[in-house]
């Protein structure tokens, strides 16, 4: 029964993580926007000297790069994103890294909805209808997504990193081939503790996330179906999902912007790397894009994660139905 739990969740995330995928793609690229040290991409666009400016002079000041001041970052919307990565990278570049998003969520996903479901079913009170306290719910949600984020860790940098790629310079550009070219690359060059990078963001974020997600799920459905809203039917596991997917975008956007920033980070040897740790990058972005920068990409996290809710929790339904014999 616990392996068959593994199945269904599995299958349920793969097809939700492969058609929210280019969402996903357009949150990772908006929660990058205003980071100082990426590049100019475009460098025949050359920043004007100021006519009063000396030449020779060493004279630096807020929001300048030797002397010249910088004009503050434009900030452009998930539409805007979407039309210019179309534009510059093409269609295909929607899916950047989807091979990465395939393999985490057979990892990540089919780890942390396989161990919720056991758990569910270990600590469900049969007096109740069968039914878990909400307390138990969340308990049971921390439990499994910490311990599937550290199994598929290794695919989630992997899949920051391919997603992110096309917005540097060409020159600059990682250019992995597959999910599985990037993981040896990055173990090669980098080590291979660079496959947990932000791993601690990643367990956060992901005990954040299932908690969330579908402890509220499962919450959201008992009460409706109790209070004779809806039928268990398609329209309660729908309003149930979407439900649950704006409670766990809420949760975690802070922890995933974080999260995206140290993944992406490139580390050259013998080099400071940009940030020290998980609290050094929330520091360094408040201070220079203020609080609310931790809620860069909220509009396409929720975007992504109302439609990744819905597809997972109806498709699981359905895949339960289909199986309920084996």
């Amino acid at each position: 029964m616990g392996v068959k739990g593994f199945v269904e969740g599995g299958i349920a995330s793969i097809v939700a993580g492969c058609s929210t995928h280019p969402l996903d793609l357009i949150k990772v690229r908006m929660q990058l926007q205003g980071e100082t040290h990426v590049p100019n991409p475009n460098p025949t666009v050359q920043t004007l000297r100021p006519a009063l400016a000396f030449h020779n002079g060493t004279a630096t000041f807020p929001g300048s790069i030797n002397g010249v001041r910088q004009p503050p970052p434009v900030r452009v919307g998930p539409i805007s994103v979407g039309v210019r990565i179309i534009q510059q990278e093409g269609v295909a570049a929607l899916f950047s890294g989807v091979s990465a998003t395939v393999l985490r969520q057979t990892l990540y996903s089919t780890t942390r909805m396989g161990l919720y479901d056991i758990l569910k079913q270990k600590w469900s009170d049969q007096k109740n209808g069968g039914n878990m306290p909400l307390s138990r719910k969340i308990t049971a949600g921390l439990i499994a997504g910490a311990v599937g984020a550290a199994v598929g860790n290794p695919a989630d940098v992997a899949m920051v990193r391919m997603q992110a790629d096309g917005r540097l310079p060409q020159a600059q550009r990682r250019n992995y081939k597959s999910v599985i070219d990037a993981i040896t690359r990055m173990g090669k060059q980098e080590g291979i503790t660079s496959l947990w990078r932000g791993s601690s963001l990643t367990v956060n974020r992901a005990m954040l996330v299932t908690a969330s997600q579908l402890a509220s799920y499962d919450e959201i459905k008992e009460i409706i179906i109790a209070n004779g809203v809806m039928r268990d039917g398609l329209g309660t596991h729908v309003t149930a999902s979407f439900a649950a997917g704006f409670v766990a975008a809420v949760a975690s956007n802070p922890v995933d912007v974080i999260k995206t920033r140290v993944m992406n980070m490139k580390v050259e040897p013998g080099a400071e790397p940009l940030y020290s740790g998980a609290v050094d990058c929330a520091v360094k972005t408040i201070r220079a894009e203020g609080p609310m920068a931790l809620y860069k990409g909220f509009i396409p996290t929720i975007s992504r994660q109302g439609p990744f809710t819905v597809v997972l929790f109806v498709t699981l339904e359905q895949v339960r139905k289909l199986l309920k014999d084996f």
